[in-house]
């Protein structure tokens, strides 16, 4: 990629503001005429070509310190500044980036990172991505547009591919150029090809993979591709034994010679190691034949006849109105008479029935003659001259129409108070159905 580095273009700034400043200017004067060169040299750098190849990884970051100097106050020679600046980019004309660009910032105080593997259908095509910066403590905006400028690569695509799985690695990690620089070098090594790019780099969370837990310095894992011009050494193909894929099948590790290679900086899951040989691979594309774009006679159309009999749906409509409304009308009046003409009589409180069972039992109980009789129904004394009053009923009383407490008849003599008068008052008019006459003492 050719492109001018942040640095070179802050320092070719800074030598512009020097030159400037070189003159008897008056100091309010000279800093307005510094602050207005700064900001055109800024609008002048805000629009950045790249010349990436198609099929061959593309990394793009975004470095805070660039965009430090385009929010005001600006700083000065030698200030630092630590500001939160997070990113928005997006196609030029639309809301997000074109399918084969991805973006990524850990944090609002690192840098961000544009990456992705150019295809070929954008050949030739320039393709601007506007990227806007957000300082979050003062909440001033700065945009700077990316020219992507893709170029057709040379025996683009590399006939071997290989994908390995890197656990030990999370995608920003990966995607910095000593990393990768160390991660290709290992791969040479082992491969052994004459040409040798990185075509694509993934997140594992981007194939279904879980959140790691924050323990342990736990990695999301990333996949990397990578393509040679030579088939795949014998190291990778060991891969592909049949006692490694049981070893894998069983969630063992795999024997692998050249992983002591890897082992050192890279922990590479060999069981999902993917080998691609393009040069085996059966084109299935036909080759679509165009005819003149006419389609065939299919004869005259004959639309339907004007004779046809009309069909009356009247009687379908009855029928579908008067089926379920009869066979409603007929529930409505079951109900009817379930709710309405069968509760008479009947008990429906359980408390109520209780009751009722009770007294019947107590009644019964009434008719056994071998029981004696309770103490109410025993002569006593008349409390005045002392005779002997007899009980209110004789043995041959049929007692199963008295009530289950009989009451004592006023004796001569007795004065009665007015709780009791109004007591019988009350009972003679036949809603009471046990009675109590209280007696002088």
């Amino acid at each position: 990629m050719r492109r001018r580095s942040c640095r070179q273009q802050q320092a070719e700034e800074r030598g512009a503001m020097r030159c400037c400043a070189a003159g008897p200017w008056p100091h309010s004067a000279l800093t307005t005429l510094l602050l207005t060169v700064y900001t055109i040299l800024s609008k002048v750098h805000s629009d950045r070509n790249v010349y990436p190849s198609a099929g061959v990884l593309f990394v793009h970051v975004l470095e805070r310190e660039y965009f430090k100097g385009e929010f005001p106050p600006y700083p000065k020679p030698g200030e630092i500044s630590n500001d939160p600046i997070t990113f928005n980019t997006n196609l030029m004309g639309y809301p997000d980036r074109p399918g084969w660009l991805r973006y990524i910032q850990r944090t609002p105080y690192s840098d961000g990172v544009l990456y992705g593997s150019p295809t070929v259908e954008n050949v030739g095509k320039p393709t601007i991505i506007e990227i806007t910066a957000y300082n979050r403590r003062t909440f001033e905006t700065a945009r700077h547009n990316l020219i992507i400028n893709i170029m057709s690569a040379e025996d683009f695509p590399l006939p071997y591919q290989a994908e390995f799985f890197i656990r030990n690695m999370n995608v920003e990690e990966m995607l910095a150029s000593e990393v990768l620089g160390d991660f290709l070098g290992a791969v040479k090594n082992v491969w052994q090809p004459e040409r040798l790019n990185a075509i694509n780099i993934t997140s594992a969370l981007d194939r279904g993979g879980r959140v790691p837990l924050p323990i342990n310095d736990m990695k999301e894992g990333v996949y990397v591709m990578v393509g040679a011009d030579v088939p795949f050494s014998s190291c990778l193909r060991e891969v592909e034994n049949p006692q490694n894929q049981l070893r894998c099948s069983q969630e063992m590790e795999p024997v692998i010679t050249c992983d002591k290679k890897f082992r050192t900086q890279f922990h590479i899951d060999w069981c999902k190691i993917s080998l691609v040989d393009n040069t085996k691979q059966v084109s299935t594309f036909q080759e679509v034949i165009r005819g003149e774009g006419i389609l065939p006679d299919g004869g005259e159309y004959k639309p339907p006849s004007d004779t046809l009999k009309s069909r009356d749906y009247y009687s379908d409509f009855l029928i579908t109105l008067a089926v379920p409304s009869a066979i409603a009308l007929v529930l409505f009046l079951i109900l009817a008479y379930i709710m309405c003409c069968r509760r008479e009589g009947v008990i429906q409180l359980v408390h109520h029935s209780a009751i009722q069972k009770s007294t019947k039992e107590l009644r019964d109980m009434s008719k056994n003659r071998e029981i004696a009789w309770p103490l109410s129904t025993l002569p006593v004394f008349h409390p005045v001259t002392g005779e002997i009053v007899p009980p209110l009923h004789t043995d041959s009383y049929d007692n199963t129409s008295m009530p289950l407490m009989q009451t004592q008849q006023n004796l001569p003599h007795q004065t009665q108070i007015p709780q009791q008068q109004s007591a019988e008052a009350v009972c003679s008019s036949g809603h009471c159905i046990v009675s109590r006459k209280l007696r002088l003492l």
